[in-house]
């Protein structure tokens, strides 16, 4: 048994040690054979893609070469082209140096023909003027006069003539104009008056405030002083506290804090606590009550008028005019009537009333910020409705209501009219008498600095001046341009509300005495 199991293990020591090497033989030959298998297919593939890749490389050259081919011929036919427009061009400028040639040959002979006629032209001159000379040395010899004598007589008649003539059509004109123009002028503006009636106040720079006492006026003055020194500091007023029984005066030129004040000081009264803080509680309520009436008078205004879409700071400028006044009269009930005047007459001529009236409550806007800003009140009010984008057209009539600028609307000239109307209306306004007299002096002044006139006179309050004229040194003709020029002069020189009549007089006495 252990023979056969060492016979069978010899076997396999056998069998293994022939067959082992004779497989590793096997697998060389098999990979050697593969190797040699992968060389021949990638030297096959190599010759291929070699082939491929110089087959490629013709075709590419091949298109380039066509490419070039055509690019060169679109080289050459742009070429042609542009030589045959070069060649066109060419050809055309010679043709038009030709045509200048030609022309300019044609000017030289024109020249020349122009010089001729000039010279005969002067040749001619010459004769004429020695046969002027001639004929004016014979009628200086027939008329007895030199030719300077002849002008200046001529000159004078007809100077003469044209002033006759100038002034026979400025009254032919000014009587046809009068004609249609007065009747229905003085039906609008009366039916506009009539319509726009109000009572106006006037404000002076004091305010008086009742005292239910006088012992009051120790309590408003306080301890040293310090309560009117107080509110005099809080408001910029003064307050005037004199033998004027149980009242006190508030001075001021600010309207709207002499407001303050007299509220302020009302106010403290009906408390009866005086003293610097209780001030200026009362001084700061004052304000917001002030603030608050500003604005009630101004939607009041607007409401009145029917002028829509105002912003509200526009609205509460409007209401500011209530405590401004102009010659003793109220701003605010100006405007109004204003407004109104305008609307109704743009409604009788059928022009836009939005816009009259819209123009006749802001035409004087500038004189609540009049205080606080410098320039006119026109430059402020147009300044400040540029700033809040109002329409150009009522800029314009704002403007032009004092004739700084000329109206570019029927609408604006009817804004200046019904300032004119507000304000010259007996009771309106009030003037110091010392304004008063110097208006009529330098009414006066005017009248008398035109040569000819004997005597002036301003009458009916300054609403008219008369002029007396002397008779052998002014005509009748010449009445009427004086009566222009004085008119002129006085709306140039002098600042005037409403009107003034100019009125001319010349006088012819014939005088004899029977003895």
């Amino acid at each position: 048994m252990e023979n056969s199991i060492l016979i069978v293990v010899i076997t396999l020591l056998i069998s293994a040690a022939i067959f082992i090497p004779l497989g590793i033989y096997l697998r060389k030959r098999i990979a050697e054979a593969k190797i040699q298998s992968a060389e021949k297919e990638a030297k096959r593939l190599l010759e291929s893609m070699k082939i491929e890749a110089e087959n490629t490389k013709r075709e590419e050259i091949f298109k380039a070469k066509e490419e070039i081919l055509k690019l060169r011929n679109d080289v050459d036919q742009e070429i042609k082209e542009r030589r045959d427009e070069v060649k066109s061009q060419e050809k055309r400028l010679v043709q038009k140096e030709e045509n200048l040639d030609r022309r300019f040959q044609s000017l030289e002979d024109k020249e020349k023909n122009l010089q001729l006629k000039e010279e005969e032209v002067e040749q001619k001159n010459s004769e004429l003027d020695k046969k002027i000379s001639e004929q004016r040395e014979k009628l200086e010899a027939i008329s007895g006069l030199s030719t300077d004598e002849a002008k200046k007589q001529l000159l004078k008649e007809v100077e003469s003539e044209i002033v006759n003539e100038k002034a026979n059509l400025i009254r032919d004109l000014e009587n046809k104009a009068k004609e249609d123009a007065n009747k229905n002028a003085r039906e609008i503006i009366s039916y506009a008056v009539q319509k726009c009636a109000a009572d106006h106040t006037s404000e002076t720079t004091v305010s008086v405030v009742a005292l239910p006492n006088d012992d009051m006026k120790g309590r408003i003055i306080g301890r040293e002083g310090r309560n009117i020194k107080a509110l005099e500091t809080l408001t910029g007023i003064d307050l005037i506290i004199d033998d004027t029984p149980e009242a006190v005066i508030i001075s001021g030129f600010d309207p709207l804090r002499r407001e303050v004040a007299r509220i302020a000081l009302e106010k403290l009264i009906d408390d009866g606590r005086i003293h610097p803080a209780k001030i200026e509680e009362m001084v700061e309520k004052a304000k917001e009550e002030l603030a608050e009436t500003i604005k009630e008078e101004g939607e009041r205004a607007v409401l009145e008028t029917g002028v829509n879409g105002l912003p509200d700071d526009i609205i509460k400028l409007i209401g500011k005019l209530k405590y401004r006044t102009s010659y003793g009269q109220n701003v605010l009930n100006h405007s109004i009537e204003v407004s109104n005047l305008a609307r109704i007459m743009a409604e009788e001529l059928g022009l836009n009333p939005k816009i009259a009236r819209r123009a006749g409550l802001l035409h004087d806007i500038g004189k609540a910020l009049d205080h606080d800003m410098e320039g006119t009140h026109v430059e402020i009010g147009v300044d400040v409705l540029k700033k809040y984008k109002e329409s150009d057209i009522i800029i314009n009539a704002v403007e032009a209501h004092h004739g700084d600028v000329e109206p570019q609307s029927l609408e604006a000239v009817l804004v200046q009219a019904a300032d004119a109307i507000s304000a010259s209306r007996p009771g309106a306004r009030r003037e110091t008498l010392e304004t008063y007299i110097k208006r009529l002096e330098k009414l006066e002044e005017i009248a008398d600095s035109f040569d000819g006139v004997e005597k002036s006179f301003a009458i009916q309050a300054g609403r008219e001046v008369r002029l007396i004229v002397q008779p052998d040194k002014i005509s009748d003709a010449e009445m009427v341009i004086m009566a222009r020029e004085v008119s002129k002069r006085i709306e140039n020189e002098m600042e005037y509300p409403g009107q003034i009549k100019v009125n001319v007089i010349r006088e012819t006495r014939a005088i004899e005495y029977a003895k």
